[in-house]
């Protein structure tokens, strides 16, 4: 029998005779990667004690400047470009608008990968940041980045392709098809909570019980009469989300925490971890935040949720951004909540999470006398 994912083996190092020439490429383009070393004393000051371990802290804020996964993400964008230069014949650093310009166009094109704009963007803010950290600088605005970018949204632009919404009877379909030991009491605290709170997955995965409890930790929950809240530092910055209590123990989110919590007995370090291969016991390591993709793609398709399509399509339909555009869409309240509760900096930002809104529900022809 298969395993899944989440029990899987670590893979077994692969040994190899010789180098590839990818991996020859790999290692000469880490070379051009930030390292802790570019942040140092200036060569006029001579160093000490005090100022040496400064450097060190220094170092360790800088590591902190950005998420794993969008470090992450930098990485590979410099990676790529770096490997493209060096296939036709050229170097990265110092940095050339004009070959960053040719990049670009490259990306954008049928006979290249043929990225979406919102990817090539993306690129480019990866390069601009491994730049700066390298100690040079680029002009995004230099007409051989700014004028092929602008050609590239006119040509190639399109609305951006979202996620469908789970709504209020699609995460009721959820969370009844989850089993009833510890694992399935983990997974429906975790629908429940993402869902009630709006929360991203980093946010979910990264909740501890308490305030430092880990240092990998992205918040902490307290659980009240009333209902939880949760304090989160997340993108923008940090906010508290109140989960109240629902109407009924079988739907209520605050509920399936204090079952999930007592029966896995933390009281301490990550919200939800990993359980045993028979799902009956709780395991000390904080899940990934992949983990919640993979669980809404499995109860959606074990639900039935969406069944006239084809299961590639249903599965292509959801992601763990189906929770937060799910309580955006059915919840009927006042939309500066809504902004607040989700922590977004514009009212605009909410309005795109809403796939099922009143449209209409002010109308300004009537309003202008027409």
């Amino acid at each position: 029998m298969a395993k899944t994912p989440e029990n899987q083996p670590p893979e077994a190092d692969t040994p190899t005779s010789a180098p590839t020439d990818d991996a020859v490429g790999t290692e000469q383009d880490e070379r051009f990667l930030p390292s802790d070393g570019s942040i140092t004393l200036p060569s006029h000051v001579a160093g000490s004690g005090t100022l040496d371990r400064l450097v060190e802290t220094a170092r360790d804020y800088a590591s902190n400047a950005a998420s794993e996964n969008t470090l992450k993400a930098y990485k590979a964008d410099w990676r790529h470009f770096a490997r493209w230069c060096r296939l036709r014949g050229s170097e990265p650093l110092p940095p050339s608008p004009q070959l960053v310009g040719l990049y670009l166009a490259d990306l954008a094109s049928p006979e290249g990968p043929g990225l979406s704009v919102s990817t090539i963007e993306r690129r480019l803010s990866g390069l601009a940041w491994t730049i700066t950290q390298r100690g040079f600088s680029l002009d995004r605005k230099d007409r051989h980045i700014a004028a092929i970018l602008a050609g590239i949204k006119r040509k190639h632009a399109r609305p951006p392709a979202q996620k469908e919404a789970i709504l209020p009877e699609d995460i009721l379909a959820l969370v009844a098809c989850l089993s009833h030991d510890l694992r399935g009491l983990r997974d429906r605290a975790i629908l429940l909570i993402g869902y009630a709170g709006g929360l991203r997955r980093s946010e979910i995965v990264g909740l501890d019980v308490g305030q430092d409890d880990t240092p990998d930790s992205s918040g902490w929950l307290e659980i009240l009469e009333a209902g939880a809240v949760l304090t989160l530092n997340a993108k923008t910055g940090w906010r508290e989300v109140e989960i109240g209590r629902g109407s009924s123990d079988q739907t209520c989110p605050v509920h399936a925490l204090e079952q999930w919590l007592h029966f896995a007995r933390i009281d301490f370090g990550p919200v939800f971890v990993r359980t045993s291969r028979d799902g009956k016991r709780a395991l000390d390591t904080r899940l990934n935040d992949k983990h919640v993709a993979r669980l809404i793609k499995a109860t959606v398709l074990k639900s039935g949720i969406r069944a006239e399509l084809p299961e590639a399509e249903r599965l292509a339909l959801f992601s763990g951004h189906s929770l937060r555009a799910g309580l955006a869409s059915s919840a009927e309240v006042d939309e500066r909540h809504v902004q607040k509760h989700l922590g977004h900096a514009s009212a605009e930002m909410t309005r795109r999470y809403q796939r099922r809104r009143d449209r209409f529900r002010v109308n300004l022809t009537k309003a202008a006398g027409l």
